[in-house]
């Protein structure tokens, strides 16, 4: 249940891989254990897990221990610690990383070695963090599946596109993991993999250096297994003055709510149905005040402007690779490259408007309330390796570029995570970190998986 008490085991009380973010950087801060001390224990997780899991495009266990060894050095030297310090963290392999192969998921990119790192990882290195390795994504961070599987059942998608990186935070290869989204790309795999995912209000991360799909709706996010590591990283990677918080105190009054089941109700399956209407009883058991309500009706037309948004810049934003890569580009993402190159341009011109509309419209629509809430996905995640399940109900928000969550709140028939997503106003992340950590507590989820 609920509660506004909160205890934290001690670090060494439990092993290694099991430590939030905030414990492992209070832990090696405190000289409990050292970042190669922790590094080295990932790297037996991984190592016990990953032939099953397969979330990681690089990793190489001889460079994550030098960069382990060269933070202790710097403490033990006397410097001051970064927010981050010594913490290995994943990379989605779509983001620039410097000396380190970053291939997009694509063989198109084979050997791709950029000589310099996207700007949020160079922020994760100026606060003491590093690179673990580089996290599988779907092809261009589209549709097109990567190797990875869900470690709840290897038979099923882990969700996309950031594939590797809510697997490797679910299965405890690292306590963070940066991914990115479009539509629906760190929400579902999040919610299929059962961690937290969280997406900012578009540009409170710097999203320079990863690949271009949709330069107006392209924006990072991050993957942990509590909401408060959540909002303690987004915090250190954030542009300086945005309103966020590295530590989110838990609320001392319950939240008004918004529960809305979009317009694309009918697509969820009857356990994602099941789920939210559990999620609204329990919630308002605890003390919230919920209203169901209805989106506005313009809403109804989110997803199809979406979708012409998606394919018109995918095609501008990759129409060199695909007119000299094209053989070795899937059949899903030609396709889409294709719908996007026929799309008149005052099609496209009235998708963008409607964007703005919405946003203004959702503005309002959430004034009255401290966050809205709904399903993250529509169900558990599908038993295919063959695509990573459909982003419907995150396709709201991603248009409108306003802050959203999932968090994990229990299983599905088939024994799978299921999540609740939460959304807020735009720019205001701390509020809906608070309310997503008063949410939080309201559910027990284990927070990852031991090897059976």
């Amino acid at each position: 249940m609920l509660s506004s008490q909160e205890v934290i085991p001690k670090p060494m009380d439990k092993p290694l891989h099991t430590l939030s973010l905030i414990e492992t950087v209070k832990g090696i801060e405190s000289r409990r254990f050292t970042s190669e001390e922790y590094t080295q224990a990932l790297l037996a997780r991984i190592a016990s897990l990953d032939e099953e899991i397969q979330a990681w495009a690089w990793l190489k266990p001889a460079e994550a221990i030098k960069a382990a060894r060269l933070s202790d050095g710097h403490l033990h030297l006397g410097g001051t610690p970064g927010p981050l310090q010594g913490v290995p963290v994943g990379v989605k392999d779509i983001f620039a990383t410097a000396g380190v192969p970053t291939e997009m998921g694509s063989p198109a990119f084979a050997g791709h070695i950029p000589d310099k790192s996207a700007r949020v990882v160079e922020r994760l290195e100026a606060r003491g963090a590093f690179v673990m390795g580089k996290t599988v994504t779907t092809e261009c961070a589209f549709l097109h599946p990567g190797k990875t599987r869900n470690l709840w059942n290897p038979m099923h998608t882990p969700g996309g596109s950031s594939s590797g990186s809510a697997a490797a935070v679910a299965a405890g290869f690292v306590p963070a993991a940066l991914g990115t989204q479009t539509n629906g790309s760190v929400i579902r795999p999040a919610s299929f993999c059962g961690v937290v995912g969280f997406k900012p209000t578009q540009g409170l991360i710097p999203i320079e250096g990863a690949l271009t799909f949709s330069h107006t709706l392209d924006q990072p996010g991050l993957f942990t297994r509590h909401v408060e590591d959540a909002a303690w990283l987004a915090a250190a990677l954030s542009d300086e003055g945005a309103k966020i918080a590295s530590t989110t105190p838990r609320r001392s009054e319950a939240p008004h709510l918004a529960a809305v089941k979009t317009p694309v109700w009918d697509q969820a399956g009857d356990d994602a149905k099941r789920n939210f209407v559990e999620n609204i009883q329990a919630m308002h058991k605890a003390g919230a005040r919920i209203e169901e309500v209805e989106l506005p009706e313009p809403f109804g037309h989110a997803h199809g402007a979406i979708r012409t948004i998606m394919s018109v810049e995918a095609a501008f934003n990759l129409e060199e690779l695909s007119l000299n890569q094209a053989p070795l580009l899937s059949a899903t993402l030609r396709d889409f490259i294709a719908e996007g190159r026929e799309t008149e341009a005052e099609v496209y011109l009235q998708a963008l408007k409607l964007r703005s509309d919405l946003q203004g419209e959702l503005e309002r629509f959430l004034a009255k309330y401290d966050a809205l809430i709904t399903p993250p996905t529509t169900g558990e995640a599908p038993a295919t390796l063959e695509q990573t399940g459909n982003p419907t109900f995150c396709s709201i928000w991603s248009l409108c570029g306003d802050p959203a969550i999932t968090i994990p709140v229990g299983f599905g028939p088939l024994g799978l995570p299921m999540g609740l997503q939460i959304i807020g106003r735009q720019g205001d992340d701390e509020q809906l970190l608070s309310v997503a950590r008063w949410c939080e507590g309201g559910f027990s989820f284990p927070p990852w998986r031991e090897k059976p």
